[in-house]
């Protein structure tokens, strides 16, 4: 069973990971294939999540459940959280939206079940539609489960479809239900209820579903460099896509806690403080001028390597700091004061939000960690060293060296220990690369092992894994000297690329200084994000500039300047914000008169469903992919349906507050999607 569970998950990286690569080719760019293709891979994808939880439902009725998996520790599935019905009735909360997709599946499970009541385990497939909007493909397999039963008596898929549509309850979400094919169940949203919900978003904003996530703490660690080094583009991807997911999970309601897992401590701290000692010997009194520290380490680490006598004093400065003598502890803390300087200009640039906790805070807790695995008599001598050898994992885990030092497994054992402990976190997340994807499961083996996790536990570990950035000549993207470039560099690079694109389109001739300062940094640093975040991260991606900051397609600035001329409708004909919302209040929002504006209210509420999808899985790129949908579903109704039109003979203006407030929920929602990506649409740009 766990090795189907393995196989499945890795088939469906790399099904992400080509996708993301056949998506991106020329010929498919602006073809109208394209769409379907999405939607052909979207419904594989679904189908293929549906067998990984089927297989670990399964499972968790088994008595040897493994608590620990690669992707998560006990992962909640979707049916644990709560999806508005209950015995047919809408269970609808004003402060959450509803997730229709998954309403719809319940709908149908309790039809499956009522139809087949000593059934009680037949699947319930559910995807969206070609000629409807939802579409239930589970009579195939129920037939199919049933003859195997009763091989004497074989089953007709479309009956059992018939069967299933005659025990559906009746519901306000559901206008109709039709049979196509050999069994294909056909279901289509009702338009009153569409209307209900757009009011809602124009009223109350863009709500998060209810997902259950009320006192749970969520422990994320992200980012992470290291002290006396400067950030690079190596540490890009893991702060882009942590902070999205923070994000994601603060919007849903969770308690998050953000935690930047420096690497503050270690032997390279012995020669900084020796070089320090040299450098500035009126340190303890007078605060060093280090205003590059990078060159410092550098020079410190080639004079560890060439002086012996210096070498001798660095490992003596390394005792001393473990030892925590007050004249060294102060040195440390001057070098990591300068890094942290540096690191924060980034994350206030970035508008990151993180809490410094780095492997010191962790110090006093490794020799614990340490006796209590001796006592629990799972560590090993080898060759003067403590390991820990983990069920199922080849590579053993050391824990003390032979000097008798710890290292990254120890500090690593620890820091599990105490989010799990001391936070009592009810999920951790690690946003690491998919290079450290053994290491990680070593961490959640150990933690398992020690008894931190146990089998009643309902504590979800995820690492999220993701790969590296590559050059536009499809090598690891380095500098001209071969070095990492420092992600200072690369945002001032993004500054001035994206003033030269503002100017180019002359945005410079009727935006204010002000107006273009911050339309300069929404491009710059939206651009890069969306890059990120709009492709699979567990694939490696192409970092280029001009892609980025190309107007056409999925990219940030195409989905800025898609955002902007919506607000701009409303602010162009003159009408007030209180008047949208008294509006909203007060028309009909009968949107079934015109198909094209009830596909695009139909595709607005469709981004609950999404963050259903995304809590499951933590790939963020099907938001990306979900806006992309909703701003082309905009462009579609706006190109074809008047906002505002003028007679050409009286000259009379008249407004169709119907469709306006259409492209206000529009905006809701992408402003909602644009918040959780981390990036800072403009009214004006």
């Amino acid at each position: 069973m766990e090795n189907i569970v393995q196989h499945l998950t890795q088939l469906e990286e790399h099904v992400k990971h080509l996708e993301s690569q056949l998506f991106d080719r020329p010929e498919f760019q602006n073809n109208t294939r394209l769409d379907q293709l999405r939607t052909e891979n979207d419904k594989l994808n679904f189908r293929a999540n549906i067998l990984v939880r089927r297989i670990e439902d399964l499972k968790s009725k088994q008595p040897t459940k493994s608590a620990v998996h690669n992707s998560g520790v006990n992962k909640p599935s979707k049916s644990n959280n709560p999806h508005f019905i209950m015995n047919g009735e809408l269970k609808e909360d004003d402060a959450y939206s509803v997730c229709v997709q998954n309403s719809v599946q319940h709908l149908l499970d309790q039809a499956i079940k009522l139809a087949y009541p000593n059934n009680q385990n037949l699947p319930v497939i559910i995807t969206p539609g070609k000629t409807s909007d939802y579409q239930c493909n589970s009579a195939m397999p129920i037939a199919q489960k049933l003859g195997q039963e009763n091989a004497e008596s074989p089953q007709n898929p479309k009956q059992i479809a018939q069967t299933i549509v005659q025990h559906i309850p009746k519901h306000p979400i559901i206008d109709s239900v039709d049979i196509s094919g050999p069994g294909f169940i056909n279901i289509h949203i009702a338009p009153t209820f569409v209307s209900k919900q757009i009011r809602k978003i124009l009223l109350n904003g863009a709500l998060p579903p209810n997902i259950n996530s009320k006192n749970k703490k969520v422990v994320i660690d992200f980012s992470s460099p290291n002290i006396a080094k400067e950030m690079h583009v190596g540490h890009l991807r893991s702060t882009i896509i942590g902070d999205s997911i923070a994000r994601l999970l603060e919007y849903l309601g969770y308690n998050v806690l953000r935690l930047n897992h420096l690497g503050d401590w270690g032997t390279q701290f012995g020669m900084l403080i020796a070089h320090l000692q040299d450098k500035f010997p009126e340190y303890l009194h007078n605060s060093p001028p280090i205003h590059d520290l990078l060159t410092f380490y550098k020079t410190s680490k080639k004079r560890f390597d060439d002086e012996p006598d210096f070498q001798k004093r660095a490992y003596q400065n390394v005792v001393k700091l473990q030892s925590y003598d007050p004249d060294i502890i102060h040195a440390w803390q001057l070098i990591c004061e300068v890094s942290r300087r540096d690191f924060e200009y980034i994350y206030r640039e970035l508008d990151i939000r993180i809490i410094d906790r780095g492997e010191s805070f962790y110090q006093p807790m490794m020799e614990i960690v340490v006796d209590e695995l001796e006592q629990k008599q799972l560590l090993k001598e080898e060759e003067g060293r403590k390991v820990w050898f983990l069920p199922g994992i080849t590579v053993p885990m050391t824990i003390v060296k032979s000097d008798g030092g710890f290292t990254y497994d120890t500090s690593d054992m620890a820091c599990i220990k105490q989010r799990l402990l001391d936070e009592k976190a009810d999920w951790i997340i690690y946003v690491i690369d998919s290079g450290q994807s053994l290491h990680m499961q070593s961490v959640f083996a150990g933690a398992k092992l020690a008894g931190w996790i146990n089998e009643t536990s309902d504590v979800r570990i995820d690492h999220v894994g993701f790969g590296v950035v590559l050059g536009e000549d499809g090598k690891k993207l380095k500098s001209r000297s071969g070095e990492a470039i420092r992600l200072r560099d690369l945002l001032d690079e993004g500054l001035q690329r994206s003033l030269t694109k503002l100017k180019e389109k002359e945005r410079d001739k009727v935006l204010s200084a002000d107006e273009l300062s911050k339309a300069q940094k929404s491009v710059a640093y939206g651009c890069i994000k969306y890059a990120d975040l709009s492709k699979s991260r567990t694939a490696v991606y192409e970092f280029s500039f001009d892609k980025m900051l190309d107007d056409r397609g999925n990219t940030a600035v195409y989905m800025l300047y898609a955002y902007t001329r919506i607000r701009s409708i409303a602010r162009n004909a003159g009408i007030k914000e209180e008047t949208l919302k008294q509006k909203a209040a007060e028309i009909d929002l009968d949107f079934e008169t015109d198909q094209r504006e009830f596909k695009l209210a139909k595709c607005i509420l469709r981004y609950s469903d999404v963050f259903v999808r995304l809590l499951d899985d933590l790939f963020m790129h099907a938001l990306c992919e979900y806006m992309y949908q909703l701003a082309t579903a905009f462009t579609d109704f706006y190109d074809k349906c008047y906002c505002i039109e003028k007679d050409k003979i009286t000259g009379e203006t008249t407004i169709n507050y119907r469709r306006i407030l259409l492209c206000e929920a529009t905006a809701n929602v992408m402003k909602q999607c644009f918040e959780i990506l981390g990036i800072q649409p403009l009214q004006r740009m």
